[in-house]
């Protein structure tokens, strides 16, 4: 189920990483629209009252903690391993986001079902479920890119590039930094070789 301790530090940083270059463009975009510099930036996110603030806001909690938390263990943990043996490792990867889909019709589903697969994709490269609670927790904040924003905003043409950018960079290090080599010995595999498909790229 993604709970163990071998290659924690990479499966948390890692693909946190990976989702942070895929939104280059919009972080670009929101640190050009923020009043305050980068120092000041830093003294609000470290400050300790900063965080009591947070961790007393009930919506905070559920964007930022319970929903990430909650839906990475359904969706990932408990649907991915099940399903993978049956249907195969790709498939199962992208069934998973169509759950996810119907369980958010309040959502818009075209918007959620790439970083969906992606997700289900870093959960079965690392075999952890801290990697995805924590990009399921940053795409919560961050939102869905606002395109049409950057499209009118004054300084267009970095913002552009720093999108094209970003999905160009996240295109190139999404094999290199899933590599499941990077993260330990993956349980899911154990499973797979159960069902007879011990064939799977993910395990050779």
């Amino acid at each position: 189920m993604g709970f163990r301790l071998e290659g924690i530090f990479p499966a948390a940083l890692l693909p946190l990483l990976l989702t942070m270059i895929l939104f280059l463009g919009p972080l670009m975009q929101l640190s050009m629209d923020c009043p305050c510099d980068l120092a000041d930036g830093l003294k609000v996110v470290l400050a300790p009252r900063s965080w009591a603030r947070c961790l007393t806001d009930m919506r905070w909690l559920r964007n930022q903690v319970i929903a990430p938390l909650t839906e990475e263990l359904v969706f990932r943990a408990c649907m991915l391993p099940m399903l993978a043996p049956c249907m195969g490792l790709g498939p199962a990867v992208f069934t998973c986001p169509l759950f996810f889909g119907v369980a958010h019709f309040h959502h818009i589903i075209e918007q959620l079902r790439f970083r969906q697969s992606s997700v289900g994709n870093i959960f079965l490269s690392a075999g952890h479920l801290i990697g995805p609670v924590l990009c399921h927790s940053f795409c919560n904040y961050m939102g869905f890119p606002a395109v049409c924003a950057a499209l009118e905003h004054p300084q267009r043409r970095p913002l552009l590039a720093g999108y094209a950018l970003g999905v160009g960079l996240f295109l190139l290090l999404l094999q290199p930094l899933t590599d499941p080599k990077l993260y330990g010995s993956l349980p899911l595999c154990v499973l797979l070789e159960r069902a007879g498909d011990s064939e799977a790229p993910l395990c050779s």
